[in-house]
This record gives structure tokens, C-alpha cells and sequence, in this order.
């Protein structure tokens, strides 16, 4: 039970420090082109550690990278709390990405590997959203109250101590009985799996780097409505384990149905959640059918989470940019461009277990 809640403890926070900057996007620097940076950079430096640490996570074990993940979290964010601007902001930010990378990867293979790996990835994946939701809605509350877009980070900062601290006892998993992963192999014969993944996961990040720029409203109210992509994702994550999603006709059907959830996005707030939906059924098939391989789950989830951060990294500073320099509906039209198209190549995935 111990090893559970750490692992879910963690993965809350540092989702929900990760996420402490986007309703207060606007306070960290001016134009949509910055605040995509500032967004951005955080998932920059996840997407350059995941997949080294899933690898890492097979070879010396994930209870060191569990660790290291959590006290690059509480580093980053004392760091990002003193120095809030410029250059330093956007580093500080890679490095909570870098920390977040080692955490999620390695937590997330001791999870997949579990006997009970489906009910408990559904767990796992909730806690992520939870935290998201929760650095969204905390972080408007305390401006609000406090008049300063820093206190979700101090406090959420507060929070990653227990984290850490639970760490010192978290102990290796059961992950005997599978196969050695040829990550070439697996990188042809999914490989339009992953790239589903970036745009169709990624694509929440993407909404949510540009609209409070977009809007200009409430840093609360904003909260509240990107905060329903999240907890869609969470109602999603938790029931949708119990059906048998098959990967291909998942995807196909979310891809066409994102790209129309995201132009209706441009027009109204209510559409937010129906792309939270979206991405949940899309991490459900994902990650069950990963596990199911029997494959080595570090590489396995390693490739799945890099495929996550180039979506929230790449699809986040590209809406950003298309918004700054060509305005909010072109940008919202090049995402649901993109969402919808993943349902052409998808069909070419050779998702099929090994033996």
C-alpha cells in the first residue's frame, strides 16, 4: 500500500506543480509567443528524459529515478518560486520537466507491470489528472485570494516535501516475465501509435498554452474551465478499464471526433471536456494494449510518455506561435487539422502483440 501512494502522491504533485503556471500564464510574460514558451519549456525537458529513464528504469531499477524525480520537483520549484522571469524561468522549467521525465517514466513501468497493471495505470492516470486539476484550480483560488500568480507554486512546492520524504521507503517492483524490448523494433512496428499519441494526448497541452491568451479572463474562471478537460480525462481513465479498447479503432474514432471538439473549442468552453474524454480513451488503449505485450515496460512506457511531452511540448509552442503571429483561429484550425488526420495513417500500426 505504501509503494501505491507514493507513487500516486507523486505523480500529483508534480502534475499539479507542472500545471501551477497555466491560469497564470499572462503574469510570467506578455504575448502569446512567451507564455508558449514558458508552457513549453517545462515539457521540453520531459520530452528529452522520458525515454532514457523508462530505458534506465529496466537496467538499475525505478526506485533511484522515483527519487531523483521528486527532488528535481522540489529543487525546480523553490528555484521557479525565487526566480520568476526571464532566461532563469524558462531553465528552471526544463529542469522540473527533466525531474517530472525520470518520475513519470519509471513509475509509470512499476505500475504497467503490476499484476493488477490495468486497474492500477487507471489509478495512476487519474492521480496525474487530479494533480493537473488541482494546479489549475488551486493556483486561480490562491491569486485570487493572495493577489499573487506564485502562491499555487509555493504551495504545491510545500507539497512535493511529503512526496520526497515517502520516497526514501518506495521499494522495487515484480517485474519479472518480460521479454528484453528491441527498442527499434517496437519503434517500426508501433510507430503510428506513438505518433497518435503525440497529437491526440498533446493536444489537451495545446489548448491549454493558448487559451488564457486567447480569452484574457479570469486567471479562476480559466481555471475552472481548462480544469474540465482534466477531470473528463479522470472519469474517463477510471471507467473505461473495464471495456476492451483495441488501439486502432480507438484512435481512429477519437482523432475525427478531436478534430471537431477542437474548432467547436475556438467557439465555446463546453467543448473542453469532450477533448479531455478523447484523451483519456486514447491513454486507456494505449497503455493496456503496451502492456499486454509483455514486453519491458520502462522502454515501453518510456516511448509512450516521450510521445505525450512531443504533443505537449511541440503542438504547445506551435499553436502558440501560429496564434501570436497569425491569430487564435488559424491556430485552433491547424490543431483540429492535425487530430483529424491521425485517422488516415493509424491503420498502418502493426499493433499486435509479439507471440
Amino acid at each position: 500500500m505504501l509503494q501505491k501512494l507514493t507513487v500516486l502522491l507523486g505523480v500529483f504533485v508534480v502534475m499539479a506543480l507542472s500545471n501551477a503556471v497555466v491560469p497564470v500564464l499572462p503574469d510570467f510574460g506578455e504575448g502569446a509567443a512567451v507564455q508558449g514558451a514558458v508552457y513549453s519549456a517545462y515539457f521540453l525537458g520531459a520530452f528529452i528524459t522520458v525515454l532514457p529513464a523508462g530505458i534506465a528504469s529496466d537496467r538499475i531499477g525505478r526506485v533511484p529515478l522515483v527519487r531523483a524525480g521528486l527532488l528535481l520537483t522540489l529543487a525546480s520549484g523553490v528555484l521557479i518560486f525565487l526566480f520568476p522571469s526571464g532566461l532563469p524561468l524558462l531553465a528552471f522549467r526544463v529542469i522540473e520537466g527533466i525531474g517530472a521525465g525520470l518520475f513519470l517514466s519509471a513509475a509509470l513501468a512499476w505500475t504497467n507491470s503490476h499484476a493488477s497493471s490495468a486497474r492500477l495505470s487507471g489509478y495512476f492516470m487519474a492521480a496525474l489528472n487530479i494533480g493537473l486539476v488541482m494546479g489549475l484550480l488551486l493556483t486561480g483560488w490562491l491569486d485570487a485570494v493572495l493577489e499573487s500568480h506564485l502562491a499555487g507554486i509555493a504551495f504545491f512546492t510545500v507539497l512535493a516535501v511529503p512526496a520526497a520524504v515517502m520516497s526514501v521507503a518506495f521499494r522495487e517492483g515484480d517485474h519479472a516475465g518480460f521479454a528484453r524490448a528491441d527498442l527499434p523494433l517496437i519503434v517500426r512496428d508501433y510507430f503510428w501509435l506513438f505518433a497518435a499519441t503525440v497529437v491526440l494526448i498533446g493536444m489537451t497541452g495545446a489548448i491549454a498554452a493558448v487559451y488564457p491568451e486567447y480569452t484574457g479572463g479570469d486567471p479562476s474562471l480559466l481555471a475552472l474551465q481548462l480544469a474540465t478537460v482534466n477531470i473528463a480525462t479522470i472519469v474517463v481513465v477510471l471507467v473505461a478499464p473495464r471495456f476492451n479498447l483495441r488501439p486502432i479503432p480507438t484512435i481512429r474514432v477519437s482523432s475525427l471526433l478531436m478534430g471537431a471538439a477542437v474548432v467547436a473549442g475556438y467557439v465555446t468552453p463546453y467543448a473542453f471536456p469532450v477533448i479531455g474524454a478523447l484523451a483519456g480513451m486514447v491513454m486507456v488503449a494505449a497503455l493496456a494494449f503496451l502492456a499486454e505485450t509483455r514486453l519491458e515496460q520502462g522502454v515501453m512506457v518510456g516511448l509512450f510518455n516521450t510521445a505525450s511531452y512531443a504533443g505537449f511540448t511541440f503542438l504547445s509552442a506551435l499553436a502558440g506561435l501560429v496564434a501570436g503571429y497569425s491569430g487564435f483561429l488559424p491556430a485552433f484550425l491547424l490543431l483540429a487539422g492535425i487530430a483529424a488526420a491521425i485517422a488516415v495513417p493509424i491503420g498502418r500500426c502493426r499493433c499486435r502483440h509479439p507471440g
